[in-house]
């Protein structure tokens, strides 16, 4: 990875619905653009993500996504709905952004979560994407939501139980559907009680990650409040996509180059994901990185090389 480098420019950017979106620059003003979209949905920008690019060759843009970080405002604030916060409304924000920043066209990298949005900006956009990294892959379907939320507790059942206790889903009701009606009640303890039980139901899944470690970030209650919160409210609705659009979609990205990076040990979104969009993406790049799990340093070097090798020549 490159050292790490400071913004150039950072500021709030208002969009639709009294919206401002924070958003940051770094890299080379007259660089090859390329945005970045991080995970989550509410996880926020991680300050390492522009390491992958190189600081003289590209212009690097990143924003947090409405509600969450220092977008404001934000998700759990007084008097925010959640109503006008679904993928078609982040979608515009990432065509507002590209608008704003004088970008044709621009690479788009994402993670987690940011690789569905990345994908359903790529499907509705697809003349803005000059190349795509998606590392971690998902699509947020129904099955991936139900394997996330209820399969992962045949492997982590203790956690499974600690949260199925919070959530107290009733006959009939899906547990993220449960998560998400507990994480919107009106009494402010039975929100936080769901915040940590879902805070820690996600540092479970992710812990077979290399050198992996609790989030520290969860130990903030605002925080883990409002990423609980935007989490369920995306995950509990497929990411307010018809169910299986992105891969049935693929082929609109024929012509546009990508890279799908994805760890073998990652039980958070198994590999069927990545290898069945990699199938339907005619001209993509597919790597399965043995021993990594949900991130971790293979993955962190494949998107530095990846980004690389998309450097158009003479660049």
């Amino acid at each position: 990875m490159f050292p790490e480098i400071e913004p150039f420019r950072t500021g709030h950017l208002a969009v639709s619905d009294g919206n401002e979106l924070y958003y940051e620059m770094t890299g080379n003003p007259k660089g090859r653009p390329a945005l970045y979209l991080h995970g989550g949905p509410g996880g926020g920008i991680m300050r390492r993500y522009p390491r992958h690019f190189d600081p003289q060759a590209w212009l690097v843009v990143s924003f947090e996504q409405r509600g969450c970080g220092r977008s404001r405002p934000l998700a759990t604030a007084p008097g925010a709905s959640l109503a006008t916060n679904t993928t078609k409304e982040l979608i515009a924000d990432i065509e507002a952004l590209r608008t704003f920043v004088g970008a044709e066209k621009w690479l788009v990298y994402g993670a987690s979560w940011g690789t569905t949005l990345a994908l359903a900006y790529a499907q509705a956009h697809p003349a803005s994407v000059s190349a795509m990294i998606l590392a971690a892959v998902t699509t947020t379907t129904r099955a991936e939501v139900d394997w996330i939320t209820v399969g992962m507790g045949r492997v982590f059942p203790e956690a499974f139980d600690r949260l199925l206790a919070v959530a107290e889903p009733r006959p009939g009701e899906r547990v993220v559907e449960a998560a998400y009606r507990r994480i919107t009640d009106p009494d402010p303890t039975v929100r936080a009680a769901m915040a940590r039980a879902w805070c820690d139901w996600e540092d479970t899944h992710v812990s077979l990650n290399p050198g992996h470690s609790p989030w520290d970030k969860f130990q903030d209650p605002i925080f883990a409040l409002n990423l609980s919160t935007l989490v369920l409210h995306y995950w509990s609705k497929s990411a307010f996509l018809p169910d299986g659009a992105l891969l049935a979609g693929m082929t609109r990205l024929r012509g546009v180059p990508g890279v799908l990076i994805h760890g073998r040990h990652d039980i958070s979104g198994p590999a069927i994901i990545p290898h069945q969009l990699h199938k339907a993406w005619p001209g993509s790049e597919y790597f399965v990185l043995e021993g990594e799990g949900h991130g971790g340093p293979l993955m962190s070097d494949a998107v530095t090389a990846a980004a690389a090798r998309l450097l158009p020549q003479g660049d």
